[in-house]
């Protein structure tokens, strides 16, 4: 690698931290005993990244300077996949996969994204504050050399958007392209509804729909905003097809190296930041509807009995049943009822 390559990736990386996507904290690094990064996909814009900052900021304080977190928005470390891929090796110490995303190293993480499993945040809480989401946390532990943090954070409701016509039942998606990110449970579903899903990273999202790459995408209308793709959509169908939230993640060999009292800074800050985060998201997403309509979306309530027939006719939940295992099933049904 050449002197100027490294030179412009300095200077890059310099102007990134003086336009606030690093650490709020004053950047001592001789100071701190431990200088942690984490990089996430979340616009620069949304609450996400807005708490992260706040849970980077009481880590110094509490810490007393000890350490650092320096947190990374807008897939500048990488997209989704590539971050999850980061922190397992070692590159970076923290990430924030969506449970349908580590879904793509231990696939019981997708079980909180079966279709339609979830009606309400009254039903995801219980579930993943609970006995689900504490199967899943463990699993992650024991399988894949992670260590999650105890509150999921909330991604929201997932809604359809697409530039051809309103998705009123399940038949208007056959055929279409939508974009889904790398998540297997995702691109099952959508494939069981008769479209045909294309996965790609969320910073690829805006210019695939601009250029007609795909014919839509779907995402919690927080997402949807934050992305700007009010500016390269015209329709969006209201169908909650799936809950998600974001885990965050530590590499297993970074977390054990901070002392005791340091890890009980650090999951106190994320935890107690999740709930914080989890009421404005929620907030959020019940308000965007009408900001969303002003800047041009079309917006419809989908049938949503159609694509629950649909998933249980191709099969969906009996294959996803069957992948994840009669124990984690269980836990979820136990908290939304019988599926399929």
């Amino acid at each position: 690698m050449s002197k100027t390559t490294k030179l412009t990736r300095r200077t890059l990386i310099a102007a990134t931290a003086a336009a606030g996507a690093a650490s709020v904290l004053p950047r001592r690094a001789s100071a701190a005993e431990f200088e942690f990064k984490m990089g996430h996909s979340t616009p620069a814009a949304h609450p996400f990244h807005k708490h992260c900052l706040a849970v980077a900021e009481r880590i110094g304080k509490e810490t007393g300077g000890r350490m650092t977190l320096n947190v990374f928005p807008n897939s500048q470390l990488g997209g989704d996949n590539d971050l999850l891929s980061q922190v397992r090796s070692g590159a970076i110490e923290i990430c924030q996969p969506a449970g349908q995303i580590l879904a793509s190293i231990i696939p019981l993480a997708a079980i909180n994204g079966m279709g339609f499993a979830f009606d309400s945040y009254a039903k995801v809480w219980p579930a993943m504050d609970g006995e689900l989401g504490g199967y899943v946390r463990r699993q992650v532990m024991a399988k894949v050399n992670l260590v999650p943090m105890e509150r999921i954070w909330d991604l929201g409701f997932r809604q359809i958007t697409n530039s051809i016509k309103p998705i009123k039942t399940a038949a208007d998606l056959s055929g279409m392209k939508l974009r889904v990110p790398g998540a297997p449970s995702l691109v099952s579903l959508f494939k069981a509804l008769g479209s045909h899903p294309v996965s790609m990273q969320f910073g690829e999202v805006y210019t695939s729909l601009q250029t007609k790459v795909v014919d839509g995408q779907e995402n919690p209308l927080s997402q949807i905003d934050a992305g700007k793709f009010y500016e390269v959509q015209k329709y969006c169908s209201i169908s909650n097809h799936v809950w998600d939230g974001h885990w965050i993640v530590f590499n297993k060999a970074a977390w054990e190296r901070l002392p005791d009292d340091v890890k009980t800074i650090v999951a106190r800050a994320f935890n107690e930041g999740a709930l914080a985060q989890r009421s404005e998201v929620a907030a959020l997403n019940n308000s965007l509807q009408a900001d969303l309509e002003k800047k041009g979306l079309a917006f419809n309530t989908a049938e949503t009995q159609s694509f629950r027939e649909l998933l249980a006719k191709a099969g969906f939940y009996k294959e996803w049943h069957d992948k994840l295992g009669n124990e984690v099933w269980s836990l979820l049904e136990k908290q939304v009822g019988k599926l399929g």
